[in-house]
């Protein structure tokens, strides 16, 4: 802020000095004219970034100086100084609103067509030269229109590229929310149901179920303080730390979580496992977290089957039950459950299909691909087929 006012005030200064220069004779050449008219334009570039505004009327007050001075010769070239104001008039339509680039248009044409008239001899010379000044007057402002609206496009992609980036960090918030509550809350009701139906007649059953509910609480608890900690946490290196996600090494858990509110899952692991991406293995695990819990909530069956097989390209997920073969509320819309497992395996390009089975139950699969293996047999292999 400093430096540019004196350059501003020392550039202001100077430029008239510099066309009382060109109006001495030191050019000739109605080309070399604009030209020396537009490189002492240059000196108004402080008052440009400060006051555009001012700079097309210095650039409008020597153009029409040198014009009355008398240019060399009657030739349209004549009027090449208002070149200069030409291009100032550019930079404000590109960066003022239209309420200043519309009126410094108009006084920028109105100036140049005046100066035409008044200055070159006959009407047909005067029309011509109008004509140029107007059309290169016109090619100026178009090039600043242009810029703008380029200008104006880049910054609604970055605003539409920033909603977007919210909504799926929402999304993506909204989903571990629902899949690690949801199935602790529907443990939680059930051994809840339990042991207000046992706590008179069987004591040491509704003790159980209240070490159930403590110990599920507690889980969720410590889950959802460790996901408001990584929504706080400004910068990284800071704040606490912060638990593994959950994987599929964590579904024997699930396993023994579910037992204890009433229904058992039949795990059955089948292909090479090994360990997987982390957004693979949490995706993967709270698809069946979740599918699990509509058995518990909504299936009124007390047995389900959760297969998980690491195949060469692709890990695949299946829960199935024999129960009412329905999800709940999920059917009709309102729920979340099955859409979230949608949104979850579409963000890995993946395949998921859920709906009741012909023989009774519902079924939920989930194909997710698998990266390409990075190893010493992949590298191997690469060298072979060089």
């Amino acid at each position: 802020m400093t430096t540019t006012r004196p350059m501003a005030w020392g550039g202001a200064l100077l430029y008239p000095l510099v066309l009382l220069l060109l109006v001495g004779g030191a050019l000739r050449s109605p080309n070399l004219y604009g030209l020396g008219a537009l490189l002492a334009g240059g000196l108004l570039i402080g008052v440009l970034r400060r006051s555009p505004v001012w700079a097309l009327v210095l650039t409008l007050l020597g153009a029409v100086s040198m014009v009355a001075a008398g240019g060399p010769g009657e030739s349209p070239g004549r009027l090449l100084p208002f070149l200069a104001a030409d291009l100032v008039l550019g930079f404000i339509v590109a960066g003022r609103s239209r309420r200043v680039s519309v009126p410094a248009a108009v006084l920028s044409a109105l100036v140049q067509a005046v100066t035409a008239f008044a200055f070159m001899s006959g009407p047909d010379r005067q029309v011509a030269v109008a004509m140029i000044s107007v059309l290169l007057l016109g090619t100026c402002c178009l090039g600043g229109l242009l810029f703008r609206e380029r200008r104006e496009h880049a910054v609604q992609l970055r605003s539409q590229e920033v909603a977007e980036a919210v909504t799926a960090e929402r999304l993506r918030i909204a989903r571990e929310l629902h899949d690690m509550v949801a199935h602790s809350i529907g443990i939680i009701a059930i051994q809840a149901g339990v042991g207000s139906r046992v706590i008179e007649t069987q004591p040491s059953e509704a003790r159980q179920a209240l070490q159930a509910i403590e110990a599920t609480s507690r889980e969720t608890l410590a889950g959802l303080r460790r996901t408001l900690v990584a929504l706080r946490q400004a910068d990284p290196g800071t704040g606490a730390p912060l638990g593994p996600a959950p994987g599929l090494a964590d579904l024997d858990q699930l396993v023994a979580a579910t037992a204890d509110a009433g229904v058992g899952i039949d795990l059955r692991r089948s292909g090479d496992r090994r360990q997987l991406p982390v957004d693979l293995e949490l995706s993967a695990y709270r698809i069946v977290q979740e599918a699990v819990t509509n058995v518990v909530r909504h299936a009124g069956t007390g047995h389900c089957r959760v297969t998980v097989d690491y195949g060469a390209g692709e890990l695949s997920v299946e829960v199935l039950d024999e129960g009412r073969g329905r999800p709940g509320s999920d059917v009709g819309g309102a729920g979340f459950g099955i859409t979230g497992m949608r949104e979850r395996v579409s963000l890995l390009h993946g395949r998921f299909s859920a709906g009741p089975r012909p023989e009774g139950g519902f079924r939920v699969t989930a194909r997710l691909p698998l990266p390409e293996p990075v190893g010493p047999e992949s590298a191997v292999a690469g060298a072979e087929t060089r």
